[in-house]
């Protein structure tokens, strides 16, 4: 559940400051009846994630169990690679995102109200189709269908509330550090969701002769047992993982952490932009 709570806090807290920004600028610009465009394309972002999870969820259910097998570890795989993607770019392009927000924005007025509508709709949808696909894939690799949606949901519940306050100018954290830990955090989420994708292919009979299993500790850490499910929910942990499960995960988590933090730590990340007290108010 912590794991789908982070997910949806992280991912959804990008959304949300990405609406903050757009919504800031236009009305300290003076352009107030612009906003029902960008809201319409924020709400249509809204939609189309919803409906991706959805067809996920419910489309996946209708597959043989191979097939099941099959989507689950491609996508868990492909997940990753978006998550990993999302969190370098974060890091490396965070400083810019409200001038380059800006400057897309500008150019989406100067075109007319559909150009706005899309702009908005392309800045959200992003991270609402990311967002789906992770927690749905981490959500297979629980094995649990109702604490990972809830914490998800609760993530995701906190990531607007937050996004609100900094419109109000009403909150001021460290928004560096915060993308940070969240950043190493999510790492280590991804690293067991890559592992149980690998656990899926190989249900699928995708990579015949590579069922060795590395260790088996279910007797000393039950997967029934309250700490178990905790390490299961928090790191995917499984307790009898494959040679190969085992490789694949300490192939990706070293190179991808060291990379991470050793670039934090070089050029530092970047403090995403939030809205100015002084735009909140004049928006109040």
């Amino acid at each position: 559940m912590f794991a789908n709570y982070l997910i949806g806090l992280r991912e959804g807290l990008e959304a949300s400051l990405v609406v903050c920004i757009l919504i800031a600028y236009l009305v300290r610009t003076g352009r107030r009846e612009k906003l029902p465009p960008v809201w319409t394309g924020v709400g249509a972002a809204v939609v189309l994630s919803m409906a991706f999870g959805a067809l996920l969820q419910f489309g996946s259910s209708q597959l043989s169990f191979e097939a099941q097998e099959a989507l689950g570890g491609s996508l868990s795989i492909v997940s990753v690679g978006l998550v990993t993607w999302m969190v370098f770019w974060m890091r490396r392009t965070a400083r810019h995102l409200k001038s380059e927000l800006h400057g897309k924005l500008d150019a989406a007025l100067a075109m007319g109200t559909g150009a706005l509508v899309v702009t908005a709709f392309l800045a959200v949808g992003r991270e609402g189709l990311e967002t789906a696909l992770f927690i749905w894939t981490a959500v297979q690799a629980t094995e649990d269908g109702y604490n990972p949606i809830v914490g998800a949901a609760l993530g995701l519940l906190t990531a607007v509330v937050l996004g609100w306050l900094f419109y109000r100018g009403a909150l001021k954290i460290n928004l560096a550090k915060f993308f940070t830990w969240t950043g190493a955090m999510l790492v280590v989420v991804a690293a067991g969701v890559l592992a149980y994708g690998v656990h899926d292919l190989q249900e699928a009979g995708w990579l015949g002769g590579l069922h060795q299993v590395a260790f088996d500790i279910s007797s000393t850490i039950p997967k029934d047992s309250w700490y178990g499910t905790l390490l299961k929910g928090v790191f995917n942990f499984q307790p009898d993982p494959t040679v190969f499960q085992l490789a694949v995960w300490e192939a990706y988590l070293g190179p991808v952490l060291t990379a991470f933090l050793v670039g934090t730590a070089a050029g530092g990340p970047a403090k995403p932009a939030a809205p100015k007290p002084s735009e909140a108010k004049s928006a109040a």
